[in-house]
């Protein structure tokens, strides 16, 4: 199974970057096909240009590659913080430049884009792994929890993924070592869980 891990945050030893590795590389152990992006320290540029808009667009040898992977990707991991109810811009612009028309979704014959898209995405799992400083009761009565909203519907329902889990770890900036060290074994298992190996065998 191919599986594209996506990190997004700049910096480096983050416990999101922790929780992106622990995801990499326990799928690595059970056996998948691991394609693995650190946005930030890779440089991807999340500014979309015009020339990009078109469905015909020739796109450069970077996005060209994103939009390949996430093509032939089994299954889909996703990694951010919740900034401001959003992915960080890297992440967002990953999203404009590579979920795009053609690519992860179209529209059918007749349909100028005024209508429902059809799903083109082969994966059958999505996870998508957010930290927080926002308590999960005050994010959904307060600010209706956007980021389930992003992901699921607006993207991955869209692009024709029907399995998808979100799990956010928090409250990060008064949490303690035992508790991330407890958050990242969670991580395991949750990978073990949604992406057996061939064996079935869960890895400790």
């Amino acid at each position: 199974m191919q599986v594209s891990v996506i990190l997004g945050h700049p910096r480096p030893g983050s416990l999101n970057q922790a929780i992106a590795r622990t995801a990499a590389e326990t799928l690595t152990a059970l056996g998948h096909d691991v394609r693995y992006h650190d946005l930030c320290a890779e440089g991807f540029d999340p500014l979309i240009p015009a020339a990009e808009l078109a469905r015909s667009a020739v796109l450069p040898p970077d996005v060209a590659r994103h939009c390949a992977e996430i093509t032939a990707a089994d299954g889909i991991v996703v990694v951010h913080p919740n900034w401001w109810g959003q992915p960080p811009a890297i992440l967002k612009g990953w999203i404009d430049r590579v979920i795009r028309p053609g690519v992860c979704y179209e529209f059918l014959e007749g349909d100028d884009g005024e209508g429902v898209p059809r799903g083109l995405l082969k994966a059958r799992q999505a996870v998508v792994l957010n930290t927080a400083n926002t308590y999960p009761e005050r994010e959904a009565a307060v600010f209706g929890d956007p980021l389930q909203l992003l992901w699921k519907n607006c993207i991955f329902d869209l692009c024709g993924v029907p399995g998808f889990y979100r799990r956010t770890f928090g409250v990060v900036c008064v949490s303690s070592p035992e508790e991330r060290a407890a958050w990242l074994t969670e991580v395991r298992q949750t990978m073990t869980r949604l992406f057996p190996g061939r064996t079935g065998d869960a890895v400790p």
